[in-house]
């Protein structure tokens, strides 16, 4: 069974999504989960981990009703405020509760300060995901984000973190333009409390211009990297639908693993095994999402 490690829904009735509106039309309307099952199963992905899309309780409460409704969904990824961590840490143990609550996110690449993870309120906050067992993804799209990692893993050595998207690479850069992507994923790598997503991979300013010859060598560089074992894959749907939609998506990624010669069993790894081991999925969630 593949498993999708990354994707959202939304709905503009039920929880406010600050970034959305009419400076992006492609996303400035509700996505449901049923707009994405005939999507999954054409792809053959049997289950996926849903990750939270605004930064409040409302966006977290429509996950897990979502959930509900869809077997499929077997681990949700949820909001806490991390900078508020009494707030957080009494939030999330009334939310563990849910076996499907498996991680935490915050949107920390929409604030100002691209130095808002270390600060020592939110420091605390990741210190209660770490005393919970919960997991962090980590939204790194700008290199200051990707370069706070080596320090995040030395102050939360017990926190199991997940890079989104490969921290964005520069997606069809030439050789030359790979830094400092190039070398700061190498420093995160260096913990192997740190796993990333094979995930977002198109560039910010025209999304649709992707290829898989573009994708190749970033995605080669975090198999050198972090190994099988610490990569999964994520269809990052829907922000992917201004990328050419889930199946162009889904085949060029799968083109491109083809192409790197993992075996069977690597290819298993990246696409069901690193994700259920990281966020420790219920087995029997994925036993009913399997049978579905």
């Amino acid at each position: 069974m593949i498993i999708d490690a990354h994707q959202h829904v939304w709905d503009l009735e039920r929880a406010p999504y600050p970034w959305l509106g009419e400076h992006v039309p492609q996303w400035n309307r509700t996505f449901t989960f049923e707009e994405l099952a005939p999507q999954l199963a054409r792809a053959g992905v049997g289950a996926t981990v849903m990750v939270q899309s605004a930064d409040n309780d409302a966006d977290t409460d429509l996950m897990r009703a979502v959930a509900d409704e869809h077997p499929e969904v077997v681990g949700i990824v949820v909001y806490v405020p991390l900078e508020r961590p009494d707030e957080a840490a009494a939030r999330l143990a009334a939310l563990r509760a849910d076996p499907r609550v498996v991680g935490v996110r915050n949107l920390i690449h929409d604030l100002p300060d691209p130095d808002w993870i270390l600060r020592p309120e939110v420091d605390e906050g990741l210190g209660v995901l770490a005393a919970a067992g919960v997991t962090f993804d980590y939204v790194a799209v700008l290199p200051r984000h990707l370069e706070h990692v080596p320090t995040l893993c030395e102050r939360h050595p017990d926190l199991r973190i997940v890079i989104d998207h490969l921290a964005k690479p520069p997606v069809g850069a030439s050789a030359d333009d790979r830094e400092p992507w190039w070398s700061l994923v190498a420093a995160a790598a260096e913990s192997p409390q740190v796993v990333a997503k094979v995930s977002g991979l198109y560039p910010g300013d025209a999304m649709d211009t992707w290829t898989p010859d573009g994708v190749r060598p970033f995605v080669e560089r975090a198999l050198e990297l972090f190994g099988p074992a610490r990569l999964m894959y994520g269809g990052d749907w829907p922000i992917s639908v201004a990328a050419g939609g889930y199946d162009r998506v889904f085949a060029g990624l799968m083109e491109v693993l083809d192409g790197l010669g993992l075996d069977a069993a690597d290819r298993e790894q990246v696409l069901a095994g690193t994700a259920t081991s990281f966020y420790r999925l219920d087995a029997g969630l994925l036993d009913a999402a399997t049978r579905l």
